[in-house]
């Protein structure tokens, strides 16, 4: 059993009160009142705004009220207090159940904001949705990723505690706990990172599956027949199964179990019945992703003895009691700060740090002071190479960077050096080992970043289509998770096509709030890295190499090459032709501007690491770099040509992928497919000849 820091929430003993029931004499009826606040605010939510899912939130009423009211160490008026339990709610199309129990517990949300469930521009999104509300730890809704962000939160909180606690010092001392759906259980990711967490023995995750037999088709046997509890045991987790027991002194003893055990994450499977009550409607498909009806909604109060058909009608003692979490929470913040304060006088600069870290989530002041560079003389360096040399010096500088592989770090070059392996029982270390789980690792990743550390995961440029998802929630939730691809183009060679990403660039600056970068050297990685870990509001995609690059000089690489997205890299008074290029093609459009400089041709060669972040540069730096003068344009890029002719425009012409790559060595390919200064040079010639 682990010392508890902060203590269990005292037993809820109200005065005598003349209201709706005499909550002295009966604290049950109290409790089914306010289950059946969070149950009836759920269905009117839904039916106000004539969209949504009431069913889910009805049924597991109970168990938000165990945890707001019994279980969690939580703070509604100080939701971001580093030490509080976090809760998830993996299913996300359930958000009225989250929502109505944030508002009750007076985090922030009004009783107006219920009104305007998934409403244009009301913060009550259809899904939960990070930064929208307070007590929201995550966003949640495409199922699976709640759950598996879960598990970044909970290594979370075991790497910073082995970080920060000392003897008698536990600063970092929580757990977070989630709901998942039958549909979360059903996304593999759910299976990528549920195995991972076993492996890793995070006794502080423990989540509920809800078992309710029901999915939008019908029922959930349609699909579905596996034993969900055995299949958590084989992965290591602690498992408890409910059946149809959903009272809440048999919720709260589950919960209590769970607590205790400190090396295995913990499952308790409950058998819900969706859309409770509803004389009509329970246990029906109908009841997941619809209205109920006013006419079912009236039925329903009726059955629950709801004292008022009025809509989003809240008992003044429900309210009452749900309230009483704020200065329990105020209580447990004033007890943290006292054992900050002595923790902080004894060990003043982990204190320091941890502030840093974990509460203002900045990297040190002047980390990046001295940008490593290197020179023309270095040679031939894959910008994996140079990435994995910068690594170490971003995580000399920067404490709290961490990551890994999908089981490639050898080759994704991405091991912090003498950082130590991330381990069952040993969470100290900065390396983490994800093995061949790409989306579970882009939700872990998603998860640590949003507890302050600085993750990365790397993989093949490839697999980012295994992971797009978890790259797209990181974007939605505006974090700066740090997304690592290398083998980035045909250039990786003898695997051929089933490895070559053609699309995959294309897709990612496609998505909003991503800057992908493909730097061009050494010295263009090691910007990209400083960009990365500077980023606080976008997630960062590293697009590396495999073969080598020429390194440019350093004088010729602008300090901020990546936050202005592009750059003249090499120039001619009054240009005729401009090349754009990146990554490894920057030297073959720069060998394409050597043979047309023989010929007298006067070219501009453009390198455009972050084509993300040129295209927010302001209208005059844009064409500072692209003359609207020089129509004559070529582009080069070894992937799909989608979005390159905004750059180039009608006169240009776009040297790209028009379809799959090939078996054979880098050189070969380069050649077959027309990455060659000569071919780039002919096509160029075109251009000049079409635009006079």
């Amino acid at each position: 059993m682990r010392r508890h820091l902060v203590p269990s929430p005292p037993p809820f003993e109200p005065e005598p009160s003349g209201g709706l029931v005499s909550v002295a004499e009966e604290t049950t009826t109290l409790d089914e009142l306010c289950v059946n606040t969070i149950r009836t605010l759920s269905m009117d939510g839904v039916q106000r705004a004539n969209s949504g899912h009431p069913g889910t939130p009805m049924a597991l009423a109970p168990l938000t009220y165990v945890l707001y009211t019994r279980v969690m160490k939580h703070a509604p008026t100080h939701p971001d207090w580093p030490d509080r339990d976090r809760f998830v709610l993996s299913a996300g199309h359930a958000s009225m159940l989250l929502y109505s129990t944030l508002f009750l517990s007076g985090y922030g949300v009004s009783l107006d904001d219920l009104k305007h469930f998934r409403q244009l521009g009301s913060p009550t999104a259809g899904h939960p949705e990070y930064g929208h509300l307070p007590g929201i730890e995550t966003t949640t809704g495409p199922l699976g990723q709640g759950i598996s962000s879960s598990v970044g939160l909970a290594l979370a909180e075991r790497m910073l505690a082995a970080r920060f606690n000392e003897p008698g010092h536990e600063i970092i001392d929580h757990h977070t706990y989630v709901i998942a759906s039958d549909g979360d259980m059903q996304e593999g990711v759910s299976h990528e990172s549920s195995a991972l967490a076993g492996h890793l023995g995070l006794g502080r995750l423990i989540a509920f599956y809800d078992d309710n037999h029901i999915s939008i088709e019908g029922d959930t046997s349609l699909a579905m027949s596996e034993d969900v509890g055995k299949r958590y045991e084989a992965y290591g987790w602690h498992v408890q199964n409910l059946g149809e027991d959903m009272g809440l002194e048999r919720i709260e003893a589950a919960l209590s179990e769970a607590r205790s055990v400190e090396d295995r994450p913990s499952l308790i499977i409950v058998r819900s019945h969706i859309a409770i009550g509803a004389p009509n409607k329970q246990d029906t498909a109908g009841a997941h992703g619809s209205p109920l009806g006013d006419e079912e909604i009236r039925l329903t109060k009726e059955a629950y003895g709801w004292p008022s058909l009025e809509p989003f009608f809240v008992p003044d003692e429900s309210l009452a009691h749900f309230r009483e979490a704020v200065p329990r929470g105020d209580e447990y913040v004033k007890e943290w700060n006292e054992r900050f304060e002595a923790y902080k006088a004894e060990y003043p600069e982990l204190a320091a740090e941890f502030e840093r870290i974990v509460v203002d989530r900045r990297p040190p002041a002047g980390w990046d002071a001295d940008v490593p560079t290197k020179g023309p003389d270095a040679g031939m360096i894959a910008t994996r190479k140079a990435s994995q040399d910068v690594i170490q010096w971003v995580a000399a500088n920067v404490p709290e960077l961490v990551g890994g592989a999908a089981d490639l770090a050898p080759s994704t070059l991405t091991l912090i050096n003498d950082g130590g392996s991330v381990e069952k029982g040993e969470y100290g270390g900065r390396n983490l080992h994800f093995g061949i789980r790409e989306f579970g690792m882009g939700t872990i990743v998603n998860g640590l970043t949003l507890s302050g550390l600085r993750a990365f995961g790397a993989g093949f440029l490839i697999f980012s289509d295994y992971m797009k998802a978890s790259i797209r929630l990181a974007a939605l939730m505006r974090i700066p998770s740090t997304f690592v691809f290398t083998h980035d183009s045909i250039g990786l060679g003898e695997d051929g096509p089933t490895h070559q990403p053609i699309e995959q660039l294309a897709t990612l600056r496609a998505t909003p709030h991503v800057n992908v970068v493909r730097p061009a050297g050494f010295n263009e990685t090691a910007l990209a890295w400083q960009f990365a870990v500077n980023a606080t509001d976008t997630p960062t995609v590293l697009a590396l190499s495999r073969q080598g690059v020429p390194v440019w000089d350093p004088s010729a690489v602008p300090a901020d090459a990546i936050e202005r997205g592009a750059y003249v890299l090499k120039d001619a008074e009054d240009p005729q032709l401009i090349l754009i290029a990146t990554g490894t093609e920057v030297h073959v459009a720069h060998d394409a501007a050597n043979i047309l400089d023989a010929e007298g041709v006067r070219v501009r060669l453009v390198s455009a690491p972050c084509l993300d972040r040129f295209a927010e540069q302001d209208q005059a730096y844009r064409d500072s770099v692209l003359p609207p003068s020089v129509r004559a344009r070529v582009a080069v890029e070894a992937a799909s040509p989608l979005g390159w002719h905004r750059w180039v425009g009608d006169a240009g012409d776009v040297v790209a992928m028009e379809g799959f790559g090939a078996s054979a060595p880098a050189k070969a390919l380069y050649e077959h497919f027309g990455f060659t200064g000569e071919k780039v040079a002919e096509r160029a010639r075109r251009v000049l000849a079409a635009v006079g």
